[in-house]
């Protein structure tokens, strides 16, 4: 029995709007005003969300009980597959002090704190969610930062507002390529778009990255550096997204921008060095940071091996995210399940869709092609490279699962939420409350992008969600569709920094277990704004001339 979707199951949509709300609402309120533990307020998010489903909205309770499982294996893998092992590599190189020289060795290209943040929270970070994305850049750059000393709310909440610019053309432009295949859109149109959006944001994220950790006065200092940092990102984003394809944009311009920062340091420091760990206004509650240390000189043999680890990482994210490479694998092994009662059982309907449309319910067990898997591979390589046998590799292996067992199942729960969400059109309820605010349409129609990317966790996941009833609203009321397609893509990246699964990443790489509202909490407002920015330059883009030129 296939069951239709209904969005608004009250004859009245402010209600109907405010009742799928409540899911979100729990969990929100859970995390960020009565402290509780991040998988008690998802249980309690995804309880709620249960009975609203069925209650309210009139899914079939099997048909909503399987869409939690499926998003709780989603959940699994490959999502807690990735957090599992880049946690895991991390532990090999702290037990066997080689991220101490690691750390050394950038402390060693300045003692600087706020130019650490660029260099590794935006320009690592950024080549990381070009190469592979789904929560690997926030993963591996708060790690870094927690071993350079930096504070737990410093490194967590730091990491998720400087992996915002890069997540549109993540994982080798998946987010786009995905947008233009399920909806219809023309790539390279839609590429160029967003590229003429986030070029801007890019520009202004470094900026607004320092100053969230040292102010407005301790930003200026390094203004110079900040510049060279955004400008050699937004060039080739735009340059690259523009007139080559969505798939590079990321890899090359973080490649880009962490070579001219590095060259620019050469020959240029602050007069002021800014030691500080802690977040400005947040030295009591950001939690306890390591004590700052004098760098140690190490020999370069030394240097090398240190790094060593993290550079075979890197060449194995970027291979396991190359489409061949996936391909192969997948050609090898990777089963796919179908979630019996649930696939093509439930249908979208207008107007999300012109036509009733089945959605699909399969489950693909893609464990070799996984990101997490190569991060396992190079994180094996790397640890016997490092002098570890394989009886030590797999007593750490374990004590890794155990270390971050909570995390991996409050990932399960947020996922479970999410998927259910989608399937049951909770989401689309309150995507449809933004719809319909008419001109005010390219403001609100960017805040669902952001609401997307905020519920599901993925840039991908909310283009899905919202790209096609963007392109319906948009037509109709007079808009160019690539605008809000990409608006969707350029909007849900300000919402990467408050989604569960990204919090959670952030607690468990900074080991800062328990402390997820206190992420929450720090976070919501630059993402807030941000996203606000990105709607009113869209507005601008849609209506105000000389901005309109760059909808074309």
């Amino acid at each position: 029995m296939v069951w239709q979707q209904v969005y608004n199951p009250f004859d009245n949509m402010l209600l109907s709007t405010l009742v799928a709300a409540i899911p979100v609402v729990v969990m929100l309120l859970g995390l960020g005003v009565f402290h509780l533990k991040a998988h008690v307020a998802a249980a309690a998010g995804l309880a709620s969300a249960l009975l609203i489903a069925i209650l309210a909205f009139g899914m079939p309770a099997g048909m909503a009980t399987r869409a939690a499982l499926l998003g709780g294996l989603t959940g699994l893998l490959p999502i807690g597959w990735i957090v599992l092992n880049i946690i895991f590599l991390h532990q090999l190189t702290e037990q066997n002090g080689s991220f101490k020289v690691l750390q050394d060795s950038i402390a060693g290209i300045t003692q600087d704190r706020r130019l650490q943040l660029l260099l590794i929270a935006f320009a690592f970070g950024a080549f990381f969610e070009g190469a592979a994305g789904f929560g690997t850049p926030v993963a591996v750059t708060a790690a870094i930062l927690i071993g350079l000393g930096f504070s737990p709310l410093a490194a967590s909440g730091l990491s998720l507002i400087a992996n915002t610019a890069p997540v549109a053309y993540g994982a080798l432009g998946t987010p786009v390529i995905t947008l233009a295949k399920v909806h219809g859109y023309d790539l390279m149109a839609v590429s160029g778009m967003i590229g003429r959006q986030l070029p801007f944001f890019s520009l202004l994220v470094p900026f607004w990255l320092i100053w969230a950790f040292a102010g407005r006065k301790a930003m200026m200092e390094i203004w110079p550096a900040i510049l060279v940092t955004g400008v050699s990102f937004a060039i080739p984003q735009y340059l690259v997204s523009n007139f080559i394809g969505p798939e590079l944009v990321d890899v090359i311009a973080a490649m880009v921008s962490m070579t001219c920062l590095v060259g620019f340091l050469r020959v240029w420091q602050p007069r002021k060095l800014w030691t500080s760990v802690s977040l400005k206004g947040h030295e009591q509650d950001g939690g306890t940071a390591l004590p700052p240390q004098k760098p140690q000189v190490h020999p370069r043999a030394a240097v090398i091996k240190a790094w060593t680890p993290w550079v075979i990482l890197t060449v194995f994210v970027f291979a396991w995210g190359l489409p061949v490479t996936k391909t192969w694998l997948n050609g090898i092994f990777a089963p796919k399940f179908v979630i019996e009662g649930l696939h093509k059982m439930v249908q979208k309907v207008a107007p999300v869709v012109p036509t009733p449309h089945s959605e699909a319910a399969e489950y693909v067990f893609n464990l070799l092609s996984s990101t997490g898997t190569g991060i396992l591979v190079a994180a094996i390589i790397g640890g016997l490279l490092m002098g570890y046998g394989l009886p030590a590799l797999v007593r750490t292996f374990f004590k890794t699962v155990w270390l971050v067992r909570t995390s991996l199942l409050t990932i399960v729960l947020m996922l479970a939420l999410g998927t259910l969400t989608r399937y049951s059109g909770l989401d689309t309820t309150l995507g449809l409350a933004f719809a319909g605010t008419g001109v005010l349409y390219p403001f609100f129609g960017t805040l669902m992008g952001w609401l997307g990317v905020a519920l599901t966790g993925s840039d991908t996941a909310s283009n899905v969600l919202f790209g096609g009833m963007q392109k319906v609203a948009a037509e109709q009321l007079g808009l160019n569709p690539n605008l809000m397609g990409a608006a969707n893509s350029s909007g849900g990246v300000m919402g990467k920094m408050i989604d569960a699964q990204s919090i959670v990443v952030a607690s468990t790489a900074t080991r800062w277990f328990n402390h997820e509202g206190d992420i929450l909490r720090y976070v919501f407002f630059h993402s807030i704004a941000l996203a606000c920015l990105v709607g009113i330059f869209v507005t601008l883009q849609a209506y105000v001339p000389p901005f309109t030129w760059l909808v074309r």
